[in-house]
């Protein structure tokens, strides 16, 4: 595909398991799961606003060195440990988002790869 943009956030992670940071295609961006860390160092505490806050803005800057910006944003996808937090990430969120309004999901799950971790969130973005 001579269209396709893969972003790398240079993790180790990504050649071991076979991932990129986003893929632009055309106009859209899908941004992978994202987690509060940062080069292993866990960002927010057990705050789970503070982690959907710091997984929101490598999102915003993975998007930005796309070429795409939060307001392209059409959905975002959290995962969360601990769905008592809803309205923490929510919150989190609405700063975010919250006159552009993209679709949402938020679901629990019973882990993410690192216990630490209390919130996951994809984003997908139309470039328009």
């Amino acid at each position: 595909m001579s269209n396709r943009t893969n972003y790398s956030s240079g993790s180790p992670w990504e050649d071991k398991v076979g991932y990129s940071r986003a893929v632009k295609i055309g106009n859209v961006v899908e941004v992978t799961g994202t987690v509060a860390d940062n080069e292993g160092e866990l960002l927010g505490g057990s705050d789970p606003y503070l982690q959907t806050k710091y997984a929101l803005k490598k999102i915003q800057f993975t998007l930005e060195s796309a070429g795409s910006s939060l307001e392209d944003v059409v959905r975002t996808r959290m995962f969360v440990t601990n769905i008592a937090d809803w309205e923490a990430i929510g919150r989190a969120h609405q700063e975010f988002f919250g006159n552009i309004k993209p679709c949402t999901t938020m679901v629990e799950v019973s882990r993410l790869i690192d216990d630490k971790y209390l919130v996951e969130i994809e984003a997908t973005a139309v470039i328009s």
